[in-house]
C-alpha cells in the first residue's frame, strides 16, 4: 500500500501544480488569517478549480465559526475539513453541519498527549498527529517542529491517521519507518521561507514518499 502525501499551505498555482504533478494525494488550503499560508476565498476558488478529481482538497481551520466554514467550503469546494484547537463536541457538530470528512489535529509532545485521539472517535474521520507548539505561539502548526516519533510505536490508533510536524524530504522515510504512517503531511518542510512553497522541495518530498 503506497504512502499518501498531503502538501499543506498551498497558496500559488505554481506550488499546486508541483504537488499535483508529483503525486500528492491531498492538497491543503489554510483559512486562518494569522498564518503566512492563509488564502483568501477568491484565491482558494481559483486554486480549487485546478485540482483534478483524484486529489483531495483539505481546508485547514483553527477554531472556526460556522460562517467561515460555510464560505470556505463553497469557495474551495473542499473534500475535507482539518481542525486545530477544536474539542470533540465542536468537531462532531462541524462534521454534521458541513457534511464533509473531518480531520482533527492532536498536538503531541508526550505519550500522554496521544490519549486525546480517542476522544475524537465519534467526532472525526482522521487524526493528524502534529508537534505541540510552545505556549503562546501564534500558530498551532506549520512551524517546522517535530515530536519524538517513537511515541507512536505500538500505539493503538482509534481512527485512520496521518503524521505531521517537521517532515521534509530528508527525514520522511525515517519518520514513516518508525511510526508506520501511511499518510504524511508537510508544509514548512517544502518551503524556502514561511508561506513560500519551493517547487523543487515539493518534488523532492514527493519523490521520497513514492520510494517508501
Amino acid at each position: 500500500m503506497p504512502v499518501l502525501a498531503k502538501i499543506c499551505g498551498i497558496s500559488s498555482p505554481k506550488a499546486l501544480d508541483a504537488a499535483i504533478s508529483g503525486g500528492a494525494s491531498h492538497v491543503g488550503f489554510v483559512f486562518f488569517p494569522p498564518s503566512p499560508r492563509a488564502v483568501p476565498f477568491d484565491a482558494a476558488r481559483g486554486l480549487a478549480a485546478r485540482v483534478p478529481g483524484q486529489v483531495g482538497k483539505v481546508g485547514v481551520f483553527v477554531d472556526p465559526c460556522d460562517a467561515l466554514l460555510e464560505q470556505a467550503v463553497e469557495s474551495g469546494a473542499l473534500d475535507a475539513i482539518q481542525l486545530h484547537s477544536v474539542p470533540p463536541g465542536r468537531a462532531a457538530a462541524i462534521r454534521q453541519h458541513v457534511g464533509r470528512e473531518v480531520w482533527v489535529a492532536v498536538a503531541v509532545k508526550t505519550r500522554a498527549d496521544l490519549d486525546a485521539a480517542a476522544t475524537y472517535r465519534d467526532a472525526a474521520d482522521r487524526i493528524l498527529y502534529d508537534a505541540k507548539t510552545p505556549a503562546g505561539a501564534a500558530l498551532p502548526g506549520g512551524m517546522g517542529l517535530r515530536f519524538d516519533w517513537k511515541l507512536l510505536e505500538g500505539f493503538a490508533h482509534p481512527l485512520p491517521w496521518a503524521l505531521s510536524g517537521g517532515l521534509d524530504a530528508a527525514n520522511v522515510a525515517e519518520a514513516a519507518g518508525i511510526t508506520g504512517a501511511r499518510m504524511v503531511d508537510v508544509s514548512s518542510g517544502v518551503e524556502s521561507a514561511p508561506g513560500i512553497k519551493d517547487v523543487d522541495k515539493i518534488a523532492a518530498f514527493l519523490q521520497a514518499v513514492r520510494q517508501l
